[in-house]
């Protein structure tokens, strides 16, 4: 995650998930669909890894009364969230850290987009517990991140077709072929049957999967 802090990357980060996440822009607008399900109209909402800003731009735009705070560990990712919403910004409080700097709400709703890949099984369990443990009952939780399976042969095919997905032009398929090796070497991966188990296990109801591209997940759960 130090590429987070790098200049250049950041500079650069608006790029990379609209070409290597399939569906990215349909997954917010989704994401923001399932929250105003519950999220009432002067509703508050906590966005877990809120650096960048695209997904904060996106329900800001569409919910007009909603309210933020949008954490993340990376002071030069939640800089670039702030240009990146421009004026929507005086709606969002931002904060540098992990879940234990958020504040305990309560909160009508939350997100964890491209996020919970990053995070071993014991802090990505810890990490959801803490989202839930600052929600009103019943208020939803919407996540998306790389979840595929782990067995060696279907983890290596799943990789591929990210790879090919993720390949942009004047860019080698060898060269992003290891850039997925190192996803599945690097990253503490988990199979959608595990994904969905960890947020039972957190206390979240009704989760349900409302996307799937490839390596990616995402489900809804509520508190």
């Amino acid at each position: 995650m130090s590429s987070f802090s790098d200049p250049e990357a950041v500079a650069r980060y608006s790029e990379g998930p609209v070409r290597m996440v399939p569906g990215f822009h349909p997954m917010q607008r989704m994401a923001a669909l399932l929250l105003a399900e519950r999220v009432p109209n002067d509703g508050r909402v906590l966005v877990l890894g809120a650096g960048g800003g695209l997904e904060l731009k996106v329900f800001a735009e569409h919910h007009s009364g909603w309210r933020f705070d949008g954490i993340d560990p990376s002071a030069e990712m939640l800089e670039l969230a702030a240009r990146t919403l421009g004026p929507l910004a005086s709606r969002v409080g931002f904060h540098k850290g992990t879940i234990d700097i958020a504040p305990d709400g309560p909160f009508d709703g939350a997100t964890c987009l491209l996020t919970l890949h990053f995070l071993p099984r014991d802090e990505r369990l810890r990490t959801l517990v803490e989202i839930r443990r600052r929600l009103t009952p019943g208020a939803p939780l919407v996540v998306a991140h790389h979840s595929f399976p782990q067995e060696p042969a279907e983890k290596s095919l799943w990789l591929d077709r990210f790879a090919a997905f993720a390949t942009a032009p004047g860019m080698s398929a060898l060269q992003m072929r290891g850039a997925a090796v190192a996803i599945g070497e690097r990253l503490p991966t988990m199979s959608p049957k595990e994904d969905e188990a960890l947020l039972r296990e957190a206390g979240f109801n009704g989760v349900g999967l409302f996307y799937a591209a490839f390596t990616f997940r995402g489900w809804v759960g509520y508190a």
